[in-house]
């Protein structure tokens, strides 16, 4: 365990003793899970657990636009035609 500051852009420091097997520029994931944040290589992540963020990204995007307004009502079959565009 570390403990480390946001600055004001929204900015983490990995602890050093937390970045053992992590290479600058190497690409993270930070998943949100309530009051967690939780930080995984992306590299370490199976393909299931890649298509379920892909799915949750898409989903919180359309979730979005739906506040905003920014849908249209469709039927099933229209919706799942929809998704295989994405």
């Amino acid at each position: 365990m570390a403990i480390t500051r946001m600055s004001s852009k929204g900015q983490i420091v990995i602890p050093v003793e937390m970045r053992k097997g992590i290479e600058e520029g190497e690409k993270l994931v930070v998943i949100r899970n309530d009051h967690q944040l939780i930080i995984e290589k992306i590299d370490e992540i199976n393909e299931s657990l890649k298509e379920d963020l892909e799915f949750a990204k898409k989903t919180e995007e359309a979730w979005k636009r739906h506040k905003k307004g920014e849908f249209k009502s469709m039927d099933s079959k229209e919706f799942l035609k929809e998704l295989k565009k994405w």
